[in-house]
């Protein structure tokens, strides 16, 4: 038996598989990836590699064990039938028996075009037999403070939310909740609705850069049409640009907004607010 995390090289899976290893041996885990080349790390840590791709068909057939528990990571590659690859994990795992499958999914309430794949795929998990948690997880601070350098270089942060606020919290936090789901007990069925526990607007979030830059940032409010325009003049791929706008017309209508309190529950502490992530990403910068 083992705790199976794929996408382990990703961002959310790295922290997935560092907090574990907090909690049970390293030879108890398994980290799936899609490029071994990026793993090195990883095997350093003692963990054991496999290497299966979410494009790949069969690639997942012999990837899980009876008892296995296993995280989900949605893939990244908006467009490319994100809920086919999904389910082809789905089926192996079903197929192999395993104890647990949990998912990041997206919050219940959004209605943006982002979410379509993540409710395909809980329909899929939750028909399969498979004994599921969905971890529908809020936004990322890291959505926005890995991206400082355009909006310091123009000293604004666009947007088209309106006065929409975003409960947004660390990966770290998102990966404490799962790693929690993994080790603990009693979580199947459950559904958990996880977010920071602020939320802020985007006026909040440019006086928090003013406040820690020591510059004026101003707060730049646009259409979705406008800031799809901008967007694709950056050299976003339109298709993705138009769902980025309509995720910000979400957050306009209060769907990014996450008062369950699950994430802070499943971590065990509070998130971590937005002024620290804002802290950590200047001082990387």
């Amino acid at each position: 038996m083992s705790i199976v995390v794929t996408g382990a090289t990703g961002h959310l899976g790295r922290h997935v598989v560092e907090q574990l290893l907090e909690k049970v041996p390293a030879d108890q885990v398994t980290a799936v990836v899609r490029n071994p080349g990026k793993a090195a790390g990883l095997a350093g840590l003692g963990v054991r590699i496999t290497t299966a791709d979410y494009s790949v068909p069969g690639a997942f057939d012999t990837v899980f064990t009876a008892g296995d528990k296993v995280l989900l990571i949605s893939g990244s590659e908006v467009g490319n039938d994100r809920v086919g690859q999904h389910k082809a994990v789905i089926d192996a795992a079903a197929a192999a028996g395993v104890a647990l499958l949990a998912y990041t999914s997206a919050p219940g309430s959004l209605t943006a075009a982002l979410a379509d794949d993540h409710r395909g795929t809980e329909a899929v998990l939750t028909e399969s037999g498979v004994p599921y948690v969905l971890l529908r997880n809020g936004w990322y601070h890291e959505n926005y403070t890995e991206n400082l350098a355009p909006v310091l270089a123009h000293g604004a942060v666009t947007h088209a939310a309106g006065a929409g606020r975003v409960s947004s919290a660390s990966r770290a936090d998102y990966a404490a909740a799962a790693v929690a789901v993994l080790t603990g007990e009693g979580h199947e069925g459950r559904t958990y609705e996880l977010g920071g526990d602020a939320a802020w607007s985007f006026g909040e979030y440019a006086a928090e850069l003013s406040r820690q830059t020591g510059r004026d940032i101003a707060e730049h409010p646009v259409s979705a049409r406008e800031l799809t325009g901008i967007l694709t003049g950056a050299g976003v791929p339109e298709a993705f640009a138009v769902i980025l706008a309509g995720v910000d017309a979400s957050i306009a209508e209060g769907e990014l907004v996450v008062d369950s309190g699950d994430l802070s529950r499943l971590a065990g502490r509070p998130t971590t607010p937005l002024a620290d992530a804002v802290a950590a990403a200047l001082k990387a910068a």
